[in-house]
């Protein structure tokens, strides 16, 4: 039997229609439009609003877009998985709301968090159980509405991040295409420096913990991009040099959106140049887990059947990674 890989053949995003701009920022916080875009290259980012909105209405919109236009019918899908910090509650999973949202009625699904490397976790999760020969059709999704854990009194912070979500549908090929090949990595020393203090069951919400604002995400930024932007740039070289690939090899690289700096040194290790990097920071900030999907969603149409892409996160925890894909599409 030919050896099984997992393709990517369908990707949607959906972001809110809100727009948190750098100017109503200002009126928030101590900060301007300048020192944003100079650090981070953010200048707008998309919020979620309204009440009982979860990071479930986020996954569902993108969902159901992807299966629609990839006409597959929710009932054939075997399996849902959604990478998020941010679910809608400690359970049930957000997988599980989408799946039942959507209609997927004979799928199982489930949650994975690994902060902002959660899509790439999911989709080489989800790979395994195509390359098994055990499913057929499988959703990733990688959701979050980080506007519910951002402090709008930490201008460290609350300049960063924005609410989205983007979906992929793997089926199985026998060509060789699709998922070639992964490095993930994880160092739980790194929780001292990009945390949620409280609402866990080391320290569950308190009146005490509420007033203190231990609810929402906390990063010492320094360390952060130290840690991230060396390893994010060595573990995408890693994946190439262990495939034998050069930055001319390299159709695309498909970075976590998460610092215009992080991503141009992760480029420029991997001999990279800047018009082969795909970039929307500028307008959604960082979503988080959907911050590839949405990538690979809004140059879906540039991208060419059998071009090499480099996927590159790294998130809380720490957790980072870097996938190497030949894109199995083309243009339609």
């Amino acid at each position: 039997m030919d050896k099984l890989r997992a393709i990517v053949t369908g990707i949607h995003g959906y972001v809110p229609e809100y727009r948190l701009t750098n100017k109503e920022l200002e009126s928030l916080v101590d900060t301007n439009d300048e020192w944003i875009m100079s650090r981070t290259g953010i200048k707008e980012r998309r919020i979620l609003k309204g009440e009982n909105q979860g990071t479930s209405v986020l996954g569902i919109e993108a969902v159901k877009g992807l299966l629609e236009k990839t006409g597959t019918d929710p009932m054939d899908v075997e399996l849902i998985i959604c990478a998020t910090v941010t679910p809608d509650m400690p359970f049930p999973a957000t997988a599980n709301i989408i799946a039942d949202k959507v209609g997927a009625k004979n799928s199982f699904s489930f949650d994975i968090g690994a902060a902002c490397s959660g899509f790439l976790y999911a989709l080489q999760l989800g790979a395994q159980f195509i390359q098994a020969g055990t499913h057929k059709k499988i959703v990733v999704v990688g959701a979050d509405k980080m506007s519910s854990i951002v402090d709008y009194q930490d201008r460290t912070t609350c300049i960063l991040f924005g609410d989205g979500a983007g979906a992929v549908l793997l089926e199985p090929t026998t060509e060789n295409l699709g998922i070639i090949d992964a490095i993930l990595k994880a160092d739980g020393s790194g929780e001292n420096f990009l945390h949620m203090k409280a609402g866990g069951s080391r320290k569950p919400a308190t009146l005490e913990t509420v007033a203190n604002r231990e609810h929402f995400a906390y990063q010492e930024g320094t360390s952060v991009f130290k840690f991230a932007v060396t390893n994010m740039a060595d573990v995408s070289a890693e994946v190439m040099e262990r495939n034998g690939l050069t930055g001319d090899d390299i159709a695309w690289l498909v970075p976590h959106q998460a610092n215009k700096r992080i991503i141009d040194a992760t480029a420029n290790r991997m001999g990279v140049g800047p018009e082969k990097v795909m970039m929307n920071i500028e307008r959604y900030g960082n979503t988080t887990a959907a911050t590839i999907p949405l990538c690979l969603w809004e140059y879906e149409s540039q991208l060419k059947k059998g071009d090499n892409l480099i996927l590159a996160a790294f998130g809380g925890g720490f957790t980072w990674g870097a996938i190497y894909m030949k894109w199995a599409l083309d243009p339609k």
